[in-house]
């Protein structure tokens, strides 16, 4: 059961983040489509550690 908790979560991340609707057609597109989403939600993860980082830092130095 937490499993499914996790992916519906995920889901819904991707869908607040304009990733509710697949323009493209095919097997292919939808592929790339995940590949790009998977992607942006990496690079969002990514930014809110370097900024969590970067204010820690901020704080230590004051």
């Amino acid at each position: 059961m937490k499993k499914h908790s996790a992916v519906e979560s995920d889901i819904n991340a991707l869908e607040q983040h304009g990733l509710d609707r697949c323009p493209d057609s095919g097997i292919d597109g939808y592929r790339r489509y995940v590949g790009l989403a998977v992607l942006g939600t990496n690079l969002h993860r990514l930014g809110s550690v370097l900024q969590k980082q970067s204010s820690q830092a901020v704080k230590k130095a004051a």
